[in-house]
């Protein structure tokens, strides 16, 4: 029982000692750290200003085109570059959801995650459903994004979903 003794002096010596410099000021706790919410957006896919000829629209990206300023003008412009996938035609409605991050300048960092895609029984629509939502996305960053946008996105994830409504939602 004497060591027992001896563990509590020594503990009770290690709480009593400070965590900081001595006279350094603590700073207020402001809860347990936290994720960054997750920013989310929903579009529909293909735009309706898209021709149907299986092409992506390019982003516009010239020197012209006015920076993109907000989250609203943001998902669009990334799903710009989605296009129908061959053999998706027979699905009346598909949905998929990519999850990536952005740097300030508006370039992907790492590679866009799938993170749902709708149920269709068939692996290989999926698979189709996945490369166009990521295709879409790498050809659409960098985006042109003002400085104050590109601060407020940097690094937080997006989770952008991507509805696409088959023939009868295509008026076909």
């Amino acid at each position: 029982m004497a060591g027992v003794g001896r563990v509590r002096a020594v503990s009770a010596i290690v709480l009593a000692l400070p965590l900081g410099p001595v006279g350094a000021e603590s700073a207020p706790s402001t809860g347990p750290l936290a994720l960054p919410e997750t920013l989310r957006g929903t579009v529909q896919v293909p735009a309706p200003d898209t021709p149907r000829t299986g092409m992506a629209r390019a982003p516009d990206k010239s020197v012209n085109a006015p920076p993109i300023d907000t989250l609203k003008d943001l998902y669009p412009a990334l799903a710009a570059c989605w296009v129908v996938p061959e053999g998706l035609a027979r699905f009346e409605r598909t949905e998929i959801t990519a999850r990536f991050a952005l740097r300030r300048d508006g370039s992907v960092i790492g590679t866009p995650r799938v993170t749902f895609a709708t149920e269709g029984g068939d692996g290989r629509a999926r698979a189709l459903l996945a490369e166009a939502a990521v295709s879409a996305i790498r050809r659409c960053t960098p985006a042109r994004v003002t400085a104050a946008l590109g601060a407020a996105i940097a690094g937080r994830p997006i989770a952008l979903r991507f509805i696409h409504h088959g023939p009868r939602g295509q008026g076909i």
